[in-house]
């Protein structure tokens, strides 16, 4: 386990002392996501290194309220330059931090911008289990999804393209397209939903991935301040979602292509809030169409490596439409893992000389994950929600039983390795707030 979170020039300075037998995993963000990861991996026992962002300046005594570092799972922990505030120090940092450690390392982008990160600055001495940094951008970026999506007829919600971005239609200035403004006013109506082609640098802007405005005046200002801040968004129609049918192809695609790929659907069947928020309760699904256009998309582009490719379900159109796709591991990976596909082990066995053999295997009851500070949050809130646990999950969540037996898995609590639960606990009433709750 890391004793803490250090500063880069700390963990430097650990790890000249540290040995290993294999290849580490360079594991980023060190929040929920990456401590999915981080189990993950330890179980077939890869040393992990956990990496991210410091609150403060980095210098000791460092804070950081991400969830990943107390865990047995994690050996180092430590912070590196945001990749968002400076690309070529976070390539100095990582290169310093491999090259302390006397080994190549593996590297784990956990969010939009930490994988975008290791690929774009492509730091010596780190492998990377997935695809370059054009072919992830072809993926990641909304635009080029769903142009990707009409020419294989894949259906997704009703989108315009409005410009701005570097990349935009409108030009190299970031302006915003007026004509497509307008069009897409008339043609979807209000309330409508706004998203950025590239998701992490509005979140940065906005604190949010999406955003839906009520009104003209609400529209333009929102892709005014869009525009301002150099990001390409497009306007979508707001879809009738049916609660509780939102799926999801959990998958690793080897450099050999599809054919080969290790998928698992789950089904966001609770989310916290109801409606549009995170997942709190996922469960495996038999949804052969899910996993059908998924893979078509990530053969379309040519990717490989660990992805999530989002969908919901269209009450108006009763049909699957694709959303997005997430071209690094995400909140709920825990739940392929105990289904028997451990994506990241696929994905660190084939850069490596270590072996992985999954153990899927067909079962009438599907796997379940939660993340249970959501889902109690949930049982005690005022909205009408009737627990979909039962009382022999209840008990073996209690006993910490479901760790050895059942169908059930957690996000964050477990028994064997308390840190992480111990930390949330610790930082649930701070008035601060770690910048992402993956």
């Amino acid at each position: 386990m890391a004793d803490r979170f250090r500063s880069t020039q700390g963990l430097i300075d650990a790890l000249a002392d540290a040995s290993f037998d294999r290849p580490p995993a360079l594991v980023s963000n060190a929040h929920v996501t990456g401590l999915g990861v981080a189990r993950a991996l330890d179980a077939h026992d890869v040393p992990v290194i956990a990496l991210d962002r410091a609150a403060g300046d980095g210098t000791e005594p460092v804070t950081h309220d991400g969830l990943a570092p107390p865990s047995e799972a994690v050996d180092f922990a430590g912070a590196v330059t945001y990749p968002l505030d400076d690309l070529d120090g976070f390539r100095e940092d990582v290169e310093a931090i491999v090259d302390a450690a006397g080994t190549e390392a593996v590297a784990f982008g956990c969010m939009d911008e930490w994988a975008l990160a290791y690929a774009e600055a492509d730091p010596a001495g780190v492998r990377l289990p997935y695809s370059g940094i054009d072919t992830i951008d072809d993926v990641l970026n909304k635009s080029r999804l769903y142009a990707t999506c009409e020419e294989l007829g894949i259906p997704y919600p009703e989108t315009h393209r409005l410009g701005g971005g570097s990349d935009g239609d409108a030009g190299d200035t970031g302006g915003i397209d007026e004509d497509a403004l307008e069009e897409a006013a008339d043609a979807l109506g209000f309330p409508l939903v706004v998203k950025p082609a590239r998701k992490r640098e509005f979140e940065e802007a906005f604190g949010t991935n999406v955003l839906t405005v009520a009104d003209r005046e609400e529209f333009e200002e929102v892709v005014a301040s869009a525009a301002a801040e150099g990001v390409e968004v497009m306007a979508q129609k707001r879809v009738d979602v049916a609660t509780g049918r939102d799926h999801s192809l959990a998958s690793y695609v080897p450099p050999s292509g599809v054919d080969d790929a290790l998928a698992v659907v789950g089904n966001a069947a609770v989310r916290y809030p109801l409606q549009f928020g995170t997942s709190c309760l996922v469960e495996t699904a038999d949804e052969p169409v899910i996993e059908e256009r998924a893979l078509a998309v990530l053969d379309d582009a040519g990717y490989h490596g660990i992805s999530e490719a989002e969908f919901v379900y269209d009450a108006d159109r009763e049909e699957f439409l694709l959303l997005d796709v997430n071209t690094r591991p995400w909140k709920w990976i825990s739940l392929p893992v105990a289904a028997g596909a451990n994506l990241p082990m696929a994905a660190y066995a084939a850069v490596t000389d270590a072996a992985y053999e999954p153990a899927v295997t067909e079962s009438s009851e599907p796997n379940r994950w939660v993340y249970l500070r959501d889902y109690l949050s949930l049982l005690a809130g005022d909205d009408a929600f009737w627990d979909q646990l039962s009382g022999d999950d209840w008990r073996r969540l209690v006993a910490g039983s479901f760790e050895r037996e059942g169908d059930l898995t957690t996000g964050v609590y477990r028994p064997t390795d308390p840190g992480p639960a111990a930390k949330l606990f610790e930082t649930a009433f701070l008035d601060r707030e770690y910048y992402c709750s993956c």
